[in-house]
């Protein structure tokens, strides 16, 4: 495994509700619970899951590249190949980690400002992890019929 594929597992095992398992195509994956947050192949490719709404601010931003074999799907790849690398790669993970954080953690509302302060969410992002807090959702609109 190289050293930022190892550096990258070592930090993220570190977080909260994080397993580290044997990926089936090499590597080592990150599970939240039973829910993969991602996967980093030895050679140091980093492969994550996101809805496809954030996939496409990622991409449209340059954080990170389609997925070589699910290029129309949520997922993402970033390549680490510097120590620069490195610091990206785990803001990538760690918002794939928040998305379920969100789902599973005592006070979301209080998780997604933390975190998004702490990571530099831009507002776009913030917005579409907001759908993950059921106090932040909008309620549908509903039509009001008055008569005169």
């Amino acid at each position: 495994m190289s050293s930022l594929a190892k550096q990258l597992e070592e930090r993220i095992s570190s977080w909260p509700h994080v397993f580290v398992a044997p990926h089936r195509f090499g590597g080592r994956e990150f599970l939240f619970g039973k829910a993969e947050i991602g996967h980093v192949h030895f050679w140091g490719d980093v492969d994550i899951p996101f809805t496809r709404a954030i996939h496409d601010i990622l991409l449209a931003g340059q954080l990170a590249d389609r997925h070589r074999w699910l290029p129309d799907s949520g997922w993402i790849t970033f390549h680490m190949d510097n120590p620069a690398h490195l610091d990206r790669a785990l803001w990538l993970m760690r918002l794939s980690w928040l998305r379920y954080a969100l789902k599973s953690l005592p006070d979301p509302a209080l998780t997604l400002q933390r975190e998004s302060e702490s990571m530099r969410l831009p507002f776009d992002l913030v917005a579409l992890l907001s759908q993950f807090v059921p106090s932040l959702r909008t309620a549908p609109a509903t039509v009001s019929c008055e008569t005169s």
